[in-house]
């Protein structure tokens, strides 16, 4: 069973090119540190790199982390995409912030057509500038050099200038209590001025993000309107997010009838000062 084991976590590894253990553990139906006693025979043998919290093929050692942490839970951020994207209409104005699961959403968005995308992320505005009439606004400021993505006062003050539609932001984790975290104070500030300047707040997290923890609050749960989500949390946190009125999307979500989506308040208009 051990070396069955170890094949299917190879093959998960080889297809994903990283894997979660939470992640592994579920899919094969065994403990965690039944999948860390598994792996450390492939680590030892080269076959797989460990990282914080799951493993990874030797071949992206060499890739910049951002690109590393792009392959991470990768089908279930594009789902997570595909979902937002159904979501948002032609034309409408939305904030992104810097994170691997909203680079994943604007990949999915190119399509659409007439958007207006503020952002803080090269990533995500090289995605979507020049494509289908989209209008890209990005923030400026020193660049970080892991993921090309501006920080700092000046993109607090850039962002203020807009009014959006939706603020989707990307956050480290979701805690048990209702808390959004990260990893970063000046990720937290961008995503709080996105919030300040949106109609609706939308979390985009793929499930393994419930439950974690990050040393940086960004906001509770009840400051957000909607969890966008690659499939329906467990009943903790959907009696969590209907006791602070926020709702949860899955690909299961039934859409309203009659709209696109509903929005709560009247929509502000964008202006480009």
């Amino acid at each position: 069973m051990s070396f069955k084991r170890q094949s299917d976590i190879l093959r998960a590894v080889r297809q994903n090119g990283s894997c979660d253990i939470a992640d592994l553990a579920g899919h094969l139906s065994v403990s965690t540190e039944t999948i860390r006693r598994n792996i450390q025979p492939l680590i030892d043998r080269g076959e797989v790199i460990r990282f914080h919290g799951g493993i990874m093929l030797p071949d992206h050692l060499e890739e910049p982390p951002f690109q590393r942490r792009m392959q991470v839970n990768k089908a279930e951020k594009r789902k997570v995409a595909a979902i937002a994207r159904d979501l948002i209409n032609d034309g409408d104005t939305i904030i992104l912030d810097n994170g691997t699961t909203t680079t994943y959403v604007a990949e999915a968005l190119a399509d659409k057509s007439g958007l207006i995308v503020i952002t803080n992320s090269a990533q995500i505005a090289c995605r979507l500038a020049a494509r289908n009439g989209h209008r890209v606004f990005m923030a400026g400021g020193e660049l970080s050099g892991d993921d090309a993505a501006a920080f700092g006062h000046s993109t607090v003050e850039f962002v203020s200038q807009f009014q959006a539609k939706f603020a989707l932001l990307s956050v480290a984790g979701i805690t048990a209590t209702g808390d959004l975290v990260d990893f970063h104070m000046f990720e937290a500030e961008f995503s709080r001025a996105a919030m300040r300047q949106a109609q609706e707040t939308w979390v985009i997290a793929d499930h393994t993000k419930f439950g974690r923890d990050a040393p940086v609050r960004v906001c509770g749960l009840s400051d957000v309107d909607l969890v966008v989500t690659d499939h329906s949390p467990k009943a903790e946190f959907s009696q969590l997010c209907e006791e602070r009125g926020v709702r949860v999307w899955t690909s299961h979500s039934a859409q309203p009838t009659g709209q696109k989506f509903p929005v709560k308040r009247e929509l502000p208009v964008i202006t480009e000062g």
